[in-house]
């Protein structure tokens, strides 16, 4: 089949979680199936990133403005607006456009919208199956239980635009059960809903990087993204201390872009280090002794903890940081949702080898079902299913 696949992100390279799902599906279709790739891309991309995204794509279109800009006037806009505000305020002509040019110029089986800011413009085709590639609703539902109206507002607003979109498409994939299960509840009856879960490439993770090192603690999670900078105010904050108190000699690292800024924000404490973005994190993650998830919000499921224990790293996660995953906890993980579990969760593993050993054992293995080629699978059958039903009608 012929797919064209619109994405909000660059997905090369793969420096955060939607970049690398974006890529693992892009790389995994390419294998059976001949792929047009359209992306926002804001920041001048580095050298090889057209190269290597061409090693699987046909064509490559970046087009250097951003789906997530927040201008002032889009904000007026988009608070007046049906549409989520975030959606209707950065709305991109030149996309629109350059997506309208493409589908006219080839006939495509299928149109991969990855992402729900990509929908509008893959609404503007009415003879090509649209797939709504990561449908995701669980961050915006738990900001609506806070109260605030703003939040409610969003939350209807995308509720009600989402239902309305969905009729248009031939299917749509969620992460996770939790995501399936909210979005049953807004799409139209009779729509094919597929989990497609975020995956790891256990081949790339099971290489020697190096042995663990006692007292370390890493958490790989870009400063920039607002989850991760409150996982680490909570953790620096509120655990950390704790943990020193009782291994003074224990080092955190950081790992994942930050600015001067955003790290000032967080209490400067001894023993912790912000590398900013690593070309290759899996050797920091394997030599490190524990990998720490103090996420209190967001949504989708999170790559860091299937790498980190495709790696063989120990996971100790709040219950939101395990959310959607099929793992299980005391044996897969550890889960500790209040500072003071959280701590003695992690001196736990820092204090005996042999728990870390067989915590890690039985991580590697688990994760062994979460391979990216079992997800491609299920994509691809929802494709299939799709460009079946269409070619019927």
């Amino acid at each position: 089949m012929e797919i064209l696949f619109l994405s909000p992100w660059c997905p090369y390279p793969a420096d955060n979680g939607s970049k690398l799902r974006i890529f693992h599906l892009l790389r995994g279709l390419s294998n059976r199936h001949t792929l047009d790739l359209i992306a926002f891309c804001p920041d001048a991309p580095i050298p090889q990133a057209s190269q290597e995204l061409r090693q699987f794509c046909r064509s490559v279109s970046l087009l250097p403005e951003t789906p997530f800009a927040g201008r002032r006037l889009g904000r007026a806009v988009g608070l007046l607006s049906a549409q989520p505000r975030s959606m209707a305020g950065n709305f991109s002509s030149a996309m629109a456009a350059l997506v309208e040019q493409t589908i006219s110029q080839r006939r495509y089986s299928a149109l991969v919208c990855a992402q729900l800011h990509m929908l509008p413009y893959a609404l503007r085709t009415y003879d090509v199956p649209i797939i709504f590639e990561e449908l995701e609703l669980a961050m915006l539902a738990d900001t609506a239980c806070s109260g605030r109206l703003r939040a409610s507002m969003t939350w209807w607003k995308t509720r009600h635009y989402v239902a309305v979109s969905m009729r248009r498409c031939a299917g749509a994939t969620v992460v996770s059960a939790t995501e399936e299960h909210l979005a049953r509840q807004i799409a139209p009856p009779g729509i094919p809903l597929a989990v497609v879960p975020n995956g790891v490439d256990t081949a790339e993770l099971a290489g020697n990087f190096g042995s663990p090192e006692p007292n370390t603690l890493i958490y790989p999670g870009a400063l920039s993204y607002d989850a991760n900078h409150d996982a680490m105010a909570y953790f620096l904050n509120a655990i950390f201390p704790l943990i020193r108190h009782e291994c003074p000699n224990v080092r955190l690292r950081v790992t994942g872009r930050a600015t001067s800024a955003q790290i000032a924000t967080l209490p400067n404490i001894e023993g912790v280090e912000f590398t900013g973005y690593l070309d290759d994190v899996r050797p920091a993650v394997a030599r490190s002794w524990v990998e720490v998830v103090p996420l209190r919000k967001g949504g989708g499921t999170r790559l860091k903890v299937l790498e980190a224990l495709a790696l063989g790293t120990p996971v100790i996660s709040t219950s939101k940081g395990v959310e959607g995953l099929a793992l299980q906890p005391g044996r897969d993980v550890l889960v500790a949702d209040t500072p003071a579990d959280f701590a003695a969760q992690t001196l736990r593993l820092l204090r005996f080898p042999a728990l870390r050993a067989d915590m890690a054992a039985h991580g590697r293995r688990t994760v062994a079902s979460y391979d990216w080629s079992q997800s491609i699978a299920r994509l691809e059958d929802l494709i299939a299913q799709a460009v079946g039903a269409e070619s019927h009608v």
